[in-house]
């Protein structure tokens, strides 16, 4: 029997008074990779961000569980801690605060939580050194301030870095191949492979074939007018890269 991490059930969800998930459904096993694909407005970064707890959007109805904890009832504080991980599309930069003090931060207010001991200065260090080399993110880069400065590829490697650090349940990947070059894209979906595990999950959200040609999916979902309207295995990706989404949108058009 399959281990349920993540449960939507019948989610809507609305941006100033326009409803753009329109009854989402999608159960998600520990050890899984769901690749979430559609045409633009679909509303698949919308899904992400409902699920991380962006205030701009308001649940209308239905219900999402991590490992059987409501989410919808907790702060994005809350649900980071409680193990969900979103890696922007769009990375933020942070002047003056350097990359060591963030992510010692965050990783304690996790540990807090927890109710686990804060990790020294010199704990950190030496666990940091470690999940560096996963993505082959650069010490110079890792004492700067956070994103500050950085390439596209770099804000990229840098998020995959701090999944690592925290070590989510769920990671949720926006558009992450956005803007990358073929050596970035390889290093950080090298990082995520490294990183799966049977314990947690992935949902990658993504336009092209390319990504998922390094991180491969149990499962390819389409999202089109706020639904997911088909889901299948790894060829349903081959298949729209192929086709595009024009006979999807005709089929679900016409019912």
């Amino acid at each position: 029997m399959k281990d349920i991490l993540l449960d939507v059930n019948n989610l809507h969800a609305s941006v100033g008074g326009k409803e753009i998930l329109k009854g989402i459904n999608l159960q998600i096993g520990r050890g899984e990779v769901h690749a979430i694909m559609g045409p633009n407005g679909s509303g698949k970064s919308t899904l992400s961000e409902v699920l991380a707890g962006n205030p701009a959007f308001t649940v209308t109805e239905g219900s999402a569980t991590l490992h059987g904890t409501d989410l919808l009832s907790l702060s994005p504080e809350d649900r980071s801690h409680e193990g969900l991980f979103l890696s922007f599309q769009y990375p933020v930069e942070i002047p003056g605060v350097s990359m060591v003090n963030f992510m010692r931060a965050a990783l304690n207010a996790k540990r807090k939580y927890l109710n686990e001991e804060p990790l020294s200065a010199t704990e950190f260090l030496k666990l940091m050194r470690q999940k560096r080399a996963i993505v082959e993110l650069d010490n110079k880069l890792a004492s700067r301030s956070v994103n500050e400065g950085f390439s596209g590829g770099e804000k990229k490697r840098n998020e995959i870095f701090q999944m690592a650090v925290l070590e989510p349940q769920l990671s949720i990947l926006d558009e992450t191949d956005s803007g990358l070059d073929i050596d970035a894209l390889r290093i950080v979906a090298g990082g995520v492979n490294k990183l799966k595990t049977d314990r947690n999950a992935t949902i990658v959200i993504t336009h092209y074939q390319r990504l998922l040609d390094y991180i491969k999916p149990d499962f390819v979902h389409v999202l089109y007018k706020g639904r997911i309207v088909r889901t299948g295995g790894p060829e349903l990706a081959l298949e729209l890269e192929e086709r595009g989404y024009d006979w999807i949108k005709e089929e679900v058009d016409a019912q």
